[in-house]
């Protein structure tokens, strides 16, 4: 049992880092390659998302053909479902980032903790302890002011964040919804999963750049160098990993922890982008990231204590059914001993 134990703490760490150093990896990637400054300007977003979801179903295909996975039925309606939300999530967050400020754009991302907790408590009834909410409110503050820095909105910038919080959380917790539903894996959900958001994505994503950009990924491509195309690759390569261990994640924990350990990739993001490309990290940035990652240590020891809680009142209600039933046991056998002497009385008077 402790080996098993120890097993499943590995294979979450796994899984937890796995989708650190991937996010944290695509992000300084494309960072790179979206820059106009230095880098290549390939400023198409959703298009670049679509490449991503290629990649990720054509793995799939292959994991699928090789037998290395096994393919579980899941209902159309629920794929196509979940890929119009995910594509929505998606979608509202380019804009949002187009429309809004840096620092609402922040803001919506730090929003999506409280309404993923609101949307599982309504849709699964799920409570959390006081430590829990006071350790994601630290958790909140300290990355608020590690990164709102202008806050500025206007009424369509507003609309796009609020569509952005609301289809992130539902697929979020939609990931870990259908995994318990179905009984199948991440990486089996995301094979069935990303062809969709790829072909739709693909179709859409050119017509949702220009509108963002005002520039053709068609004639982008026609002078594409071969730099970009490394860094496409390598984009690609790291999101298979990402949108991997993402499943792997919210399959593992739940949607709430996903969103808190995930601005750990925040922190990260911060402390990268001073080291390789000279951002500037001043001592607001420093203290609200000690905050957030005290934010976490506190969350993390609310949820162990939480667990043990939750075992301990299990065991009691398990020794409490035990002994229910030895009473019910000894209470038959009174019973029986009674109709046996009830009987013999009856045939010594007959």
């Amino acid at each position: 049992m402790e080996m098993e134990k120890k097993a499943n703490g590995v294979s979450d760490v796994g899984a937890w880092g796995m989708n650190v150093v991937s996010s944290v990896g695509i992000i300084m990637t494309n960072k790179q390659l979206m820059s106009s400054t230095g880098g290549y300007a390939f400023t198409f977003a959703t298009t670049l998302t679509g490449f991503h979801f290629a990649v990720t179903a054509l793995v799939g295909f292959v994991s699928n053909s090789t037998g290395y996975t096994a393919s579980k039925h899941v209902p159309l309606w629920e794929l196509l479902w979940f890929s119009v939300v995910a594509n929505m999530s998606i979608t509202g967050m380019n804009l949002s980032l187009m429309l809004n400020s840096v620092g609402f754009y922040q803001i919506t991302k730090l929003s999506m903790i409280p309404v993923v907790c609101v949307m599982e408590w309504i849709l699964h009834n799920k409570q959390y302890s006081k430590e829990v909410k006071i350790s994601v409110l630290v958790v909140v503050i300290g990355v608020g002011v590690c990164t709102v820095t202008d806050v500025k909105v206007n009424a369509k910038g507003f609309i796009c964040a609020c569509v952005a919080v609301f289809a992130t959380s539902l697929q979020q917790i939609s990931i870990g919804s259908l995994q318990t539903k179905y009984s199948i894996g991440s990486f089996e959900l995301l094979s069935k999963t990303a062809p969709i958001q790829a072909l739709s994505l693909l179709i859409f994503g050119p017509f949702i750049d220009y509108y963002l950009s005002g520039n053709l990924v068609s004639d982008y491509m026609k002078t594409i160098s071969f730099g970009a195309v490394l860094f496409i690759l390598l984009s690609c390569s790291l999101a298979v990993f990402c949108n991997i261990s993402q499943y792997l994640c919210i399959g593992r924990f739940s949607a709430v922890s996903f969103q808190v350990l995930g601005h750990m990739k925040t922190v990260c993001v911060l402390t990268l982008g001073w080291l390789l490309f000279d951002s500037e990290l001043t001592f607001k940035n420093i203290m609200g990231m000690l905050v957030a990652v005290g934010g976490m240590v506190i969350y993390s020891w609310a949820v162990e204590v939480e667990k043990a809680d939750s075992k301990a009142t299990l065991v009691v209600q398990n020794s409490l059914t035990e002994e229910e039933l030895n009473l019910l046991k000894d209470g038959m056998e009174d019973h029986t001993v009674k109709l046996g002497e009830s009987k013999e009385t009856q045939v010594f008077e007959i």
